[in-house]
C-alpha cells in the first residue's frame, strides 16, 4: 500500500458525499431538513398515505433518528436497479427502535437522484474521489460469495452494487483525498461555512448531521477534544476531525480482506491511532 492506493471508503460515503450535498441543498433553500422525504419523493409508500415512513424527515435520516432496521439484504431480491428502488420505496418497513441504519442514507441518495435528475454514479464524486477505481491501484476488499470473485476497484457493499449507486456506500479515494476533504472542512469552519457548522451541530448525545460526535469509547479514541466529529466504514476506513485543535486524521485499511469473518482488531486499532495522533 502507498499514498496512491485507492480504497473503498464504504460508509465514509455517507459523510464525505451524501451529507455534504444534502446540507448544501438545505443551505441554498432547495430542501427543508425538517420536511419529510415525501417533499422530494412523493411516491414513497404511496399505497398508504398514513404510513409512518411518509413522516420521516431529512434531518432524522442524517441523525439516524428513524425507525428503519440497521441493514437489510436488498440485493437478494434479484431486481434491476430501477425495480429495486421501487421495492425500497413501496415496501412496508417494520418500525423498530432508532438505530444507525444504512436505509437512512439509501433514501437520502434517492432524494439526491430525484433532485439532480441523474443517478449517483453519474454525479461528480468530488475532488480526488470516484465511484470505482483501477484494480491495479486499489486495495482489494473481500472474496464475495454473491458475486463469486475477489472485489477490487468496484464497490464492496452488496446493496450499493445492486442499486448501481447509493447514498450510503460506493465512494473510492486515497488517503490524500480524504485528508484534503478534511482540510477543506477545517478551513470552512474557520470561515463560518454554514454547511460545516451544520455538520458539527448536535442532534443527539452521539450524533451530529451525518457524523458521530465524540463520546466515551468511540472510534476516535479518548484524547481528542469534545469538538471532534468522525465516521467509520465497514471495509476498515475512518476519518476524524478535531475542530478545536485544527487537525484531522484518517485510517484506511482493507480489514475485510479476504473475508469479514475474522477478528481483524480494527476496533482497538482505530482508538489507538486516534490517541497516538492526539498525543503527538
Amino acid at each position: 500500500m502507498t499514498r496512491e492506493t485507492w480504497f473503498d471508503l464504504a460508509s465514509l460515503t455517507k459523510v464525505i458525499f451524501t451529507t455534504t450535498r444534502i446540507l448544501h441543498l438545505a443551505v441554498v433553500g432547495t430542501i427543508d431538513l425538517d420536511a419529510p422525504l415525501t417533499s422530494v419523493i412523493p411516491d414513497f409508500r404511496q399505497q398508504d398515505m398514513s404510513a409512518w415512513e411518509r413522516q420521516v424527515t431529512f434531518r432524522q435520516c442524517l441523525g439516524h433518528q428513524t425507525h428503519f432496521p440497521a441493514t437489510t439484504p436488498l440485493y437478494i431480491q434479484g431486481l434491476s436497479p430501477h425495480l429495486l428502488r421501487t421495492f425500497v420505496l413501496q415496501r412496508e418497513w417494520p418500525k423498530g427502535e432508532s438505530v444507525y441504519s444504512d436505509m437512512n442514507f439509501i433514501l437520502l441518495g434517492f432524494a439526491l437522484e430525484r433532485l439532480m435528475g441523474e443517478g449517483i454514479r453519474d454525479m461528480n464524486a468530488g475532488p480526488g474521489f470516484a465511484f470505482s477505481a483501477p484494480p491495479e491501484l486499489s486495495a482489494a476488499t473481500e472474496q464475495c460469495p454473491w458475486r463469486q470473485r475477489m472485489i477490487c476497484g468496484e464497490v464492496h457493499d452488496e446493496n450499493c452494487a445492486a442499486l448501481e449507486g447509493a447514498g450510503h456506500a460506493g465512494l473510492f479515494g486515497t488517503a490524500d483525498a480524504v485528508l484534503d476533504f478534511a482540510a477543506g472542512l477545517l478551513d470552512g469552519d474557520a470561515k463560518g461555512d454554514p454547511v460545516v457548522q451544520m455538520m458539527r451541530q448536535p442532534l443527539s448525545e452521539k450524533r451530529a448531521h451525518g457524523w458521530e460526535r465524540r463520546y466515551a469509547g468511540w472510534s476516535g479514541g479518548d484524547d481528542c477534544s469534545a469538538a471532534t466529529i468522525g465516521h467509520t466504514g465497514f471495509t476498515g476506513t475512518g476519518l476524524w476531525i478535531d475542530f478545536e485543535r485544527g487537525r484531522a486524521w484518517t485510517l484506511l485499511t482493507n480489514r475485510i480482506h479476504p473475508t469479514r469473518h475474522f477478528d481483524s482488531g480494527i476496533f482497538d486499532l482505530r482508538r489507538q491511532v486516534g490517541d497516538a495522533v492526539c498525543a503527538s
